[in-house]
C-alpha cells in the first residue's frame, strides 16, 4: 500500500466518533495490518468504512459477523480488545 493511502487509512481509523473504535482500529493498523495478506488488508479497509456503532457491535461480540471475508479480521480485532 502506498504511503499516502496508508495515511488516509490511518486518519479514517483514528479520527472516528467513538474512542473505543479509534483505539482498536489504530492499534490493529499499527501492529497487524502490514503483516496481513492483500485480501485481509482489503477486508480491514472495508470494515474501516463501517458505521462506528455497527463496527463496535462486531468488535465487542454483541453481533456476529456474517460475512466470511470479514470474519477473520473481526476475530483478530476482538482478540486485541
Amino acid at each position: 500500500m502506498e504511503r499516502a493511502a496508508f495515511e488516509r487509512l490511518r486518519w479514517r481509523c483514528t479520527r472516528r466518533g467513538m474512542l473505543e473504535v479509534d483505539m482498536v482500529l489504530g492499534r490493529f493498523l499499527e501492529n497487524t495490518f502490514g503483516k496481513l495478506p492483500e485480501a485481509e488488508q482489503q477486508a480491514f479497509i472495508e470494515l474501516a468504512d463501517y458505521d462506528d456503532m455497527a463496527l463496535w457491535r462486531l468488535i465487542s461480540a454483541r453481533d456476529e459477523c456474517e460475512d466470511a471475508r470479514l470474519a477473520p479480521i473481526v476475530a483478530m480485532l476482538r482478540e486485541g480488545t
